[in-house]
């Protein structure tokens, strides 16, 4: 199809390409974006997304662990960096779920930093944006929810599924609110996850759409440009952003497990 796109002549721009998984080790020799690298790929294929999920796993331990190695009164930089988000994240598990909460401070800590460092990893050009696929965030969606469920009953037992029912509603209404708590429970790890891909999807498409147009323009790429930079520096807000709304939305579900009854 792309073929017969650059034979038609025209503007060429393909926004979604940049979000294709591919194998970093192919072994076919003749290797086209429609064949074996791009395609038949399994679960022990190395691929760019396994790639950028390991460079970003690399950066937090380097930020979390190396750089405080040496912790002083006086930090260093990167002491101070580690720090701030320390303090920052340890703060919001305290808010939102409660001093029950702070028990899982290590793994929501563990999540956030991947997922804010995954997303910014994904804007240096030539990189991949792992959190953009729905695969990676559903992955981190479900294992919230399970942790979530399963704390839940190891902690209140049955008394769990108290939270479906809204006591202080008119009797008629609980049975149909139950049902409606019970289906929004579960949609939990569908929104969450699309929430974080799709928006990092769709600002990374927009830039790629407006770099194209940069490409094609010579003297007058000024404009696309300049939207390119703007574009850009609203992207590093939403990566920041998104992180914090996926770990923030986590200790909202977490408080659930281990707080009291909310209804």
């Amino acid at each position: 199809m792309a073929t017969e796109e650059h034979a038609a002549g025209g503007l060429q721009i393909h926004p979604m390409d940049q979000f294709v998984v591919t194998k970093l080790f192919c072994t076919d020799d003749h290797a086209t974006p429609l064949n074996d690298c791009t395609t038949n790929i399994h679960w022990y294929d190395v691929t760019n997304v396994t790639l950028w999920m390991g460079i970003a796993v690399l950066a937090m331990v380097a930020l979390l662990v190396l750089s405080t190695r040496r912790r002083a009164i006086v930090p260093s930089r990167g002491q101070s960096v580690a720090e701030m988000f320390y303090g920052f994240i340890h703060k919001m598990v305290e808010d939102v779920a409660g001093h029950e909460g702070l028990k899982f401070f290590p793994y929501i800590m563990t999540l956030f930093m991947f997922v804010f460092l995954s997303n910014m990893l994904g804007l240096i050009p030539m990189s991949f944006t792992t959190t953009s696929h729905i695969a990676v965030t559903a992955v981190l969606a479900l294992l919230v929810f399970l942790t979530v469920t399963l704390v839940g009953f190891y902690r209140k037992g049955v008394g769990f599924l108290s939270m479906f029912w809204v006591s202080s509603a008119p009797l008629v209404l609980r049975p149909i609110l139950a049902m409606i708590e019970v289906i929004s429970y579960f949609v939990r790890p569908l929104s969450h996850s699309i929430r974080l891909g799709g928006n990092l999807m769709a600002g990374h498409a927009v830039i790629k759409v407006f770099a194209g147009f940069a490409g094609a323009m010579g003297v007058a790429s000024v404009v696309p440009i300049a939207a390119i930079a703007a574009i850009y520096g609203l992207e590093l807000l939403v990566a920041a952003v998104q992180a914090y709304v996926f770990t923030i939305l986590t200790c909202v579900y977490l408080r659930d497990a281990v707080g009291d009854a909310h209804h």
